[in-house]
């Protein structure tokens, strides 16, 4: 982290006369030249005064609002001072929820879908992202600029805009109708018809909405901001490359001799995995002047500028192996792995060369299924043994 600091002073761990180790900060400083101040005479400071700062800084106000998921559904939204009961928004975005109130069912199930499609995409992964259910109290793995915030604020914008541009379709909102008719030809056989998502629409209100605590003066460090800003841009970009031409069929006996064709978005959890890739191919930057501003450039190829297209992300996460708050780690015991898997979810990586124990479950599905005409289908219920494994 990059933080000018005033005078401050902490008391962490135990020790002293007071019972407490008393850490000062200067003004300018930063919490790694005060790790390494600190470290020889008390090695576990470092680690504890960094998470106090991470909390007292409140660096991530940036996806506070996924709280909304949480919005209790005897909430109506039907006027405005609902706005001021709706947990984890900063005052910009209780003002555009005041002036944009039909918005905001649609901004609550945005919020649902955040959850689901990150839990989903890396279900497989040490890092699950369970976390973010923590919302808006998050630890350490996403208040820091981590590669997992990166992510997650990439797929927070990318799933608001998705929500407004498909609510913009289904006719949910008074404000927006279908979107745009394209000017290029749709091909041999083809016509452009039915409702396209209103993708410009979507990333405009998103922006609006998501962007807003990034552009509050005093939440956290310049570097900070510039990251999540950068990395929600990115999970706009994936959204508009997930637009593509969906056609459906006309013609006699399902002949298709003339298609109808629009302009549609992928489902967000497509757009969840395409994230997923720039993840894992995350770039690490640093906060370094280039001419007369500072600019996030590549900590190891500084030679060369930020691609628009790539994540970036400030400090390296832990491995998430073993369970610990302090730098937002859940571990990986309990957790259930693949014996066959080579990929991240077999039980030598998801468990750390820990080792995994087994255990039988019962499964009870439908099976020996049969079609009557007409027109129904029996199944007869079925049960079997499977083993699974989880680690040590």
């Amino acid at each position: 982290m990059d933080l000018p600091l005033r005078r401050a002073r902490w008391k962490i761990g135990g020790g002293g006369a007071r019972g407490g180790t008393s850490v000062q900060l200067l003004e300018g400083a930063t919490p790694e030249r005060a790790c390494r101040a600190t470290m020889r005479a008390r090695p576990r400071v470092c680690e504890a005064l960094l998470f106090a700062l991470a909390l007292q800084t409140g660096v991530c106000y940036g996806i506070k609002w996924l709280a909304l998921s949480k919005t209790p559904a005897a909430l109506a939204l039907n006027q405005t001072q609902h706005c001021k009961q709706l947990e984890g928004l900063v005052s910009a975005q209780v003002q555009l929820c005041r002036s944009n109130l039909e918005l905001m069912h649609t901004i609550v199930h945005a919020a649902r879908e955040v959850m689901k499609a990150c839990r989903r995409a890396f279900a497989d992964m040490r890092w699950n992202c369970s976390s973010i259910e923590l919302a808006p109290n998050y630890l350490l793995d996403l208040e820091r600029g981590t590669r997992e915030s990166a992510f997650v604020y990439a797929l927070s914008a990318a799933a608001i805009s998705h929500a407004i541009a498909r609510a913009c379709t289904s006719g949910d909102l008074p404000g927006c109708s279908c979107g745009p008719v394209p000017g290029e030809p749709p091909g041999p056989g083809n016509r452009w018809g039915g409702c396209a998502d209103n993708l410009s629409y979507g990333l405009l209100m998103g922006a609006k909405f998501s962007d807003a605590p990034m552009k509050v003066k005093k939440t956290g460090s310049q570097a900070n901001k510039l990251m999540r800003l950068h990395n929600s841009e990115v999970g706009r970009q994936a959204l508009r490359a997930s637009l593509e031409m969906k056609c459906k069929c006309h013609g006699v006996s399902g002949s298709c001799s003339i298609r109808t064709c629009w302009k549609g978005l992928q489902e967000l959890r497509d757009v969840a995995s395409d994230l997923k890739t720039r993840y894992l191919s995350a770039t690490k930057v640093v906060h370094r002047p280039m001419g007369t501003r500072k600019h996030l450039v590549p900590k190891d190829l500084d030679i060369r500028p930020v691609k628009d297209s790539e994540l970036v992300y400030l400090q390296s996460s832990p491995d998430f192996c073993m369970k610990n708050e302090k730098v937002g780690s859940h571990g990986t015991q309990d957790r259930q792995c693949n014996k066959t898997s080579h990929g991240s979810d077999s039980c030598d990586l998801m468990c750390c060369g820990r080792g995994y124990n087994p255990y039988t479950d019962r499964v009870v599905e439908r099976c020996h299924c049969k079609y009557h005409w007409c027109c129904y289908v029996t199944c007869r219920r079925c049960e079997r043994t499977v083993e699974r494994y989880v680690c040590k």
